[in-house]
Formats: structure tokens, C-alpha cells, sequence
């Protein structure tokens, strides 16, 4: 069983085009429109409006009202077909030069890491080495004073 047709509209503001279609999927691709008109506001699904008649009449025809070009003027004309994207072709020596220069500059890039990893495991080796003398150097005083703490109770006593 065939679908119920329903009536949608899309103007650019000098023209609107009413399109009798099964979904709005088959009117964006009547409208020869790849972009979702009716996301941003720009298209809807009409129940009244001057076209509609005219619309229903001529399914997957579009129905052209001019705005504020040829006013008033309405006529049909066929769908549009949206054309497909053409991908260029890209010369092998060309992608081969590109592919190269990232391999390079990806060298490039693991050997500075290396070095900067270097540097910071060196600067880490320092601070241990700092921190030990550190802790060396409170251990020494801190048995100091408790070895003249103690001679001092000791005369105390």
C-alpha cells in the first residue's frame, strides 16, 4: 500500500516550492537538497496554503510561487537531482611526497619527545639525588642535637 502523501514547502525568500512527497526525505531529494531544510526552520509540512491543491494534483512535481522575483507567478517544473560529489583523483606521486613528509616529520617529532624525556628523567635524577643529601644532612643534625640533648639531662640528673 502506498503511503500517504504530504504536502511540504521550502522558500529562499524569493521563491517557494511545494512538493507533494511521502516523507521529507523524498522532498529534500525533490528539492535537490542534500542539507536537512527542515532542521534548521527552513522547510515544513504544510495542511493549507495556495500550492497545496496543486501539489497533490502532480505528486513529486515541484510547485514554483514566485516571492520577490516574478510574483505571483506559479508554475511546475520536474524535481531536481541533486548531483553526486565528483572525488578528484590524486596523482600516486603526490599522495607518495605527502606520506613521505609526515613519515619525516613523525621522526622528527619521536626524537624530539626523546630528548625532552631525557632531559626531565636527568632533572628527576638531580632532585632524588638532592633529596637524599637532604634527608642526610637532617639525620646528621637532628642526631646531633639529640646526642647534646642527652648530655645535657645527663647533667641534670
Amino acid at each position: 500500500m502506498a503511503r500517504k502523501l504530504k504536502v511540504f514547502c521550502y522558500s529562499d525568500g524569493f521563491h517557494s516550492w511545494t512538493v507533494a512527497a511521502s516523507s521529507r526525505a523524498k522532498a529534500l531529494e525533490a528539492w535537490g537538497v542534500k542539507r536537512d531544510l527542515f532542521k534548521d526552520g527552513s522547510a515544513r509540512e504544510i495542511d493549507v496554503g495556495p500550492d497545496k491543491a496543486a501539489a497533490l494534483a502532480a505528486p513529486g512535481e515541484l510547485i514554483e510561487r514566485g516571492l520577490a522575483v516574478d510574483i505571483g507567478r506559479v508554475e511546475r517544473t520536474k524535481p531536481v537531482k541533486a548531483k553526486p560529489k565528483q572525488e578528484k583523483p590524486k596523482s600516486d606521486a603526490k599522495a607518495r611526497a605527502r606520506v613521505e613528509a609526515l613519515e619525516a616529520e613523525l621522526d622528527a617529532l619521536e626524537e624530539a619527545q626523546a630528548k625532552e624525556s631525557a632531559a626531565l628523567d636527568a632533572e628527576r635524577e638531580a632532585l632524588e639525588r638532592r633529596v637524599r643529601d637532604l634527608a642526610k644532612r637532617q639525620r646528621k643534625a637532628r642526631d646531633q642535637l639529640k646526642a647534646r640533648l642527652k648530655a645535657a639531662r645527663a647533667k641534670l640528673s
